[in-house]
């Protein structure tokens, strides 16, 4: 776990209070200080100044035993606020004089005051000068002259927030971490979700989280970054894992493979990682020390060019969903989706000699296709695209089988391979109801957990199978991989579960 060292803050995770008004803010401050001592007050989001001296008469009558910063960010630096600099400036100060430990200076406002005489202004309160970029994350030597310019301020820590286009760029921006205790660095954008919750294990002096509605892209929530990611828990020993893919917000397998990290107490964490390019995930592995890792949509294919070493399986199926980082960096894949589709189908019924028709053709399918037919299963693929459907089918010794002969035949089980009917499109399905003839209708898919092509099945009586079952078989043979235990399969289940129907309630 995260090994102890003094820090600047008096807890290293910050709960970003960001509301309308001054009763809103309380409620979000309060709850916070229920998980973290340390706090940041946008004053810039209450709606006018009237709402700012409320929030701060409450806060003067408190005595909150917590680091509280003081925000009250310019238009011109991304903030809300509206004012003059003069009255940003004794908002501050009243914030200062109210209870509040630091106050946090935008560079644009710094830069006015020269030589360190900013600090003055605030008494004993400690000065965190801060720099935000929306737009990009500026080269390497860029991110050094930024650094430095903030410095000028002579503040006693500096933060620097980009928008990261890419892991590559949230992985510089970390690095600015590396020689110095007094940087707080925020990769902002939905790619740079992993180095959020890593920022305070590569050394970030802070790692933000919202309470109420988050002030900066790709923020997580305070409950999830104490305690889904427990991201102030983790140490540079620490092993990392997550799962490729695009997109990924969708996937439970965070959570599934968190619970079991906690549940047998290893030092790892397990994250969400938005990857377009393959090549910029795979630089990204060595810096932030990526022990193994998920693939699905759509790079469970195009891995195999990066392997160093494959298993003899899933060469031959020719799609990768399992990676494991070995010591010398060196990259080698497996394909645990076929495990999942065993156990599901073979519980229901004798795969030897039974017809089952695949729908689609890509990366699951041909994972499915050689389970079914290892299993003696006479596989049928619909895909569509004919060729690749044909190519498949020639693979796996099965048939072709095109659209127009669906409905006229009869199959003892059909598998959706493919990602239609995936949320947010839930209304939509790869066949229709006269489609379905067959004993028993399996979706890969499993969020939602009840897809509309099940919905269909059942309404014609058709028993169906929900891709949560494929889901937590392949999770816990990737986790029994990575780390060569049994999986806590009962732990795995209740996680998925529970995220599930806490997704399907939200949405």
């Amino acid at each position: 776990m995260r090994e102890q060292r003094k820090g600047l803050f008096q807890d290293w995770i910050c709960a970003v209070i960001a509301a309308e008004t001054a009763p809103e803010a309380q409620e979000q401050l309060c709850s916070a200080l229920k998980l973290t001592r340390t706090a940041e007050l946008r004053l810039d989001w209450l709606r006018g100044e009237g709402e700012i001296v409320r929030l701060l008469g409450w806060l003067a009558k408190q005595q909150f035993r917590a680091d509280l910063i003081a925000t009250c960010r310019r238009r011109v630096a991304g903030g809300k606020f509206r004012g003059e600099l003069a009255t940003q400036l004794a908002i501050l100060r009243m914030a200062v004089a109210c209870g509040c430990t630091w106050a946090d200076i935008e560079q644009e406002t710094a830069d006015r005051f020269p030589g360190g005489t900013l600090k003055y202004l605030f008494g004993g309160a400690r000065t965190l000068i801060s720099l935000h970029d929306f737009g990009c994350t500026p080269s390497d030597a860029g991110l050094r002259a930024r650094v430095q310019r903030l410095g000028h301020a002579r503040g006693d820590a500096i933060k620097i927030a980009t928008r990261c286009n890419s892991i590559g760029d949230a992985v510089r921006v970390l690095a600015l971490c590396k020689s110095r205790r007094d940087v707080v660095a925020v990769p902002m954008g939905d790619p740079a979700l992993p180095a959020r919750v890593l920022a305070l294990a590569q050394g970030s002096a802070l790692a933000y989280a919202a309470v109420g509605e988050k002030t900066a892209p790709g923020q997580l929530t305070l409950g999830e970054m104490k305690n889904s990611f427990r991201a102030d828990q983790w140490d540079r020993q620490t092993r990392v894992y997550g799962v490729i893919g695009d997109p990924i917000a969708h996937s439970l397998s965070p959570a599934m493979h968190n619970a079991a990290f906690q549940a047998k107490r290893v030092n790892a964490v397990y994250l969400p990682f938005l990857v377009r390019n393959l090549r910029d995930f795979l630089e990204a592995i060595k810096p932030l020390k990526i022990r193994g890792f998920s693939v699905t949509l759509p790079h469970k294919e195009r891995i195999l060019h990066y392997l160093d070493d494959c298993d003899p399986l899933a060469a031959k199926i020719g799609a990768v969903n399992t990676v494991v980082v070995r010591g010398n960096g060196k990259l080698y894949g497996y394909n645990t989706d076929y495990v999942g589709v065993l156990r599901a189908l073979e519980r229901r019924l004798p795969l030897r000699g039974s017809r089952v028709l695949l729908v689609g053709a890509g990366g699951a399918a041909r994972a499915v296709a050689f389970a079914l037919a290892q299993g003696g299963a006479i596989v049928c693929v619909m895909a569509r695209r004919a060729a690749r459907a044909r190519a498949l089918a020639r693979a796996a010794g099965g048939e072709a089988v095109e659209r127009n002969r669906v409905r006229r035949e009869f199959f003892d089980a059909i598998v959706n391979c493919t990602p239609v009917g995936m949320f947010p499109r839930v209304n939509e399905s790869p066949l229709d109801a006269r489609e379905l003839n067959a004993r028993i209708v399996f979706d890969l898919i499993y969020h939602p957990l009840e897809t509309r092509l099940l919905q269909l099945a059942e309404r014609r009586g058709i028993e169906t199978i929900s891709g949560v079952e494929m889901f937590l078989a392949q999770g816990a043979a990737q986790w029994e991989i990575w780390n060569e235990t049994r999986a806590p399969e009962a732990v795995m289940r209740k996680a998925v579960i529970a995220a599930l129907d806490e997704v399907e309630e939200i949405g």
